[in-house]
């Protein structure tokens, strides 16, 4: 059973509580009602938030990005374009578009202009490489295939194994000019400008529930799952994180540093910035060293964050001006709470709006009240149950039923499923399914298992404390033990491996590691084989830090691996004397893990 005996931290204070709560529905009472009035068929759409816009803030600064802007009217425009070209290629409502791009204007236009025509866009991990990669497309399978230049040369080289036909039109999205249109794909930048800047008809046919994008996420187990994401869900986004999280005005900017592929990206930070004819400014990709300079930049007044992107900026040398920046709000999830007050002093933050959700979640926690070091309020049935970290699995009492923490005390979190329409689920209704818990509380009923600890914090509030199971997160992404199990276990050398996540003091997150049974002794095995073999069958963040040699691995009752002691165990090489390898941020070959390395990562000396 998870470990309670520690002294429960911050719990919600009632009497303010219930002060706050009152301030905030008074003052967002409006927004509430208007919200609310939304039912969940109407014709409410991504597609009409952007032409509300339009017409309401026709001249606002709808995107900047590096030297461009587009205001509102520009921004719609260019997105019918796009919509008229797509229709003319025969798309139409629940078509798929597999859409592989970074992040800068283009995407967010071709992701408008489908949502416009009721099709799907399959948003595609640019990170992704070989398998993972020829799976996930594989998987969506669209009627139109968009690749951005920069991805070209990651989709060529797995294109011969794609379930490609004849039928399929490829789109070639150019960026920098380094790569002319490839034979077989239409230039997709010439294709759009004859067609019409006019609303399309598509518009108002489309429903708030249907399909606006597949998200893909690597859930518990296996390769990438395609979680949908439905116009609701973009919709009460723009309410959620630009009116009652920051409480965005037109005069604001939101910056964005995430990529679009993720629903953080999509869900948080545009719909905040389109809630209410606020600017969206975009990077290319979250860089350490040009953040502030580009928050200075674009005059943010906002910025979009995974935890990573909190803690690498605590990281970085503290600077006189580290205060005197234009941001009042943020929003995202994963603010640690040992660096919360910190950062907030740190950056002159006055407002954290931290929530917890994923794509594939029905509800989510959000932090409207604006306390310090929780996810926040959640309206939505849900519940904190017991929980066995030995055996991996939910604590039952001896009526066979499931057991509630109480408040101050950690466990697994489940939503009640009742509401059938608010979890989506995956494409794959088998991946979905194991994502169920029934005959939790009384026979018959559902909950939705979202593998993650939480701690109950009282008054319908929660703290966020591990993940676990078969998928940790690392660098902003959850990683599939599985994926990289199946990607090891393929290595000539390696007899069989277990995956799971260990915490490296001063980050977010957990580290890769990889407890290894090995077909050969220690002295003959080729590490740099191995890291050449990762690094090309592997996202990047994906890669195992760090490998753990055994003579055999315990396993439970049903043959699987026990990781809840090796996870404690970490990479101690103190009290363990298992051979420990590790490969150190910009190297290419794994090395033996001497004492002088360790303790240089106890003393955050190496930036993973």
């Amino acid at each position: 059973m998870i470990d309670v005996s520690e002294e429960p931290s911050n719990l919600i204070n009632r009497r303010e509580y219930r002060k706050r709560y009152r301030e905030f529905v008074a003052k967002h009472s409006d927004k509430i009602e208007e919200l609310m009035k939304i039912p969940f068929e109407n014709k409410v759409s991504w597609g009409t938030i952007i032409e509300r816009n339009a017409e309401k803030f026709p001249e606002n600064i709808a995107i900047k990005f590096e030297d461009k802007q587009l205001t509102y009217k520009k921004f719609n425009e260019w997105v019918n374009r796009y919509a008229h070209y797509f229709m003319s290629l025969d798309l139409k409502n629940s078509d798929i578009v597999e859409v592989m791009m970074r992040n800068r204007i283009e995407i967010l236009l071709v992701f408008s202009a489908i949502a416009k025509i009721g099709a799907i866009a399959s948003m595609i991990n640019s990170d992704l490489r070989e398998k993972s990669l020829i799976h996930s497309i594989n998987l969506t399978s669209g009627k139109i295939i968009i690749i951005d230049e920069k991805c070209f040369e990651a989709f060529n080289n797995v294109k011969s194994n794609l379930n490609l036909t004849t039928d399929q039109i490829l789109l070639f999205s150019p960026d920098k000019g380094l790569i002319q249109c490839p034979e077989g794909y239409i230039d997709l930048s010439e294709a759009v400008k004859g067609f019409p800047a006019n609303n399309p008809p598509t518009t108002e046919k489309v429903k708030n529930s249907d399909p606006l994008a597949y998200i893909f996420t690597s859930g518990t187990t296996g390769l990438p799952k395609a979680s949908t994401l439905i116009h609701h869900r973009m919709v009460g986004g723009s309410y959620l994180f630009g009116h009652f999280l920051t409480e965005i005005t037109p005069d604001d900017t939101v910056y964005e540093p995430l990529p679009f592929f993720h629903s953080n990206a999509l869900t948080n930070g545009w719909a905040a910035a389109f809630a209410n004819g606020a600017a969206l400014a975009i990077s290319r990709k979250f860089s350490v060293t040009r953040f502030w300079d580009e928050v200075r930049k674009f005059n943010a007044t906002s910025f979009n964050y995974i935890g990573e992107v909190c803690r690498y900026l605590m990281n970085q040398p503290p600077k006189p001006d580290d205060a005197d920046n234009p941001v009042r709000a943020i929003f995202g999830n994963g603010l640690r709470p040992e660096i919360w007050k910190d950062f907030k002093k740190r950056f002159g933050i006055t407002r954290v709006g931290e929530f917890y959700g994923a794509s594939e979640t029905p509800s989510v926690f959000a932090n409207l009240l604006n306390f310090n070091n929780t996810v926040g309020y959640c309206s939505a049935p849900y519940v904190i149950v017991k929980f066995d970290a030995d055996e991996e699995k939910p604590i039952r009492g001896e009526n066979g039923f499931m057991q509630r923490v109480r408040p101050g005390e950690i466990g697994l979190l489940l939503f009640d499923r009742k509401d059938k329409k608010v979890f989506v689920g995956y494409t794959d209704k088998k991946a979905t399914e194991t994502k169920l818990f029934r005959n939790v509380f009384k026979q018959g009923d559902v909950w939705f298992n979202t593998g993650d600890l939480m701690r109950d914090q009282g008054c319908n509030h929660a703290q966020f404390v591990d993940r676990l199971g078969d998928t940790f997160r690392w660098k902003g992404h959850n990683i599939s033990t599985t994926e990289v199990e199946e990607v090891l276990n393929v290595f000539e050398q390696v007899s069989m491996s277990t995956v799971y996540g260990v915490k490296i003091p001063g980050t977010d997150g957990r580290a890769g590691m990889a407890a290894i049974l090995s077909r050969t002794k220690i002295e003959d095995f080729d590490f740099k084989g191995l890291a050449n073999y990762l690094e090309n069958n592997l996202p990047t963040y994906a890669v195992p830090i760090f490998l753990r040699f055994k003579i055999d691995i315990s396993t439970t009752s049903t043959m699987k691996f026990k990781k809840s002691d090796l996870k404690k165990e970490g990479f101690d090489i103190e009290t363990y004397k298992d051979p420990f390898y590790v490969l150190l941020p910009s190297e290419s070959e794994y090395k033996p893990l001497t004492m002088d390395i360790y303790e240089n990562i106890q003393n955050h000396k190496y930036k993973f």
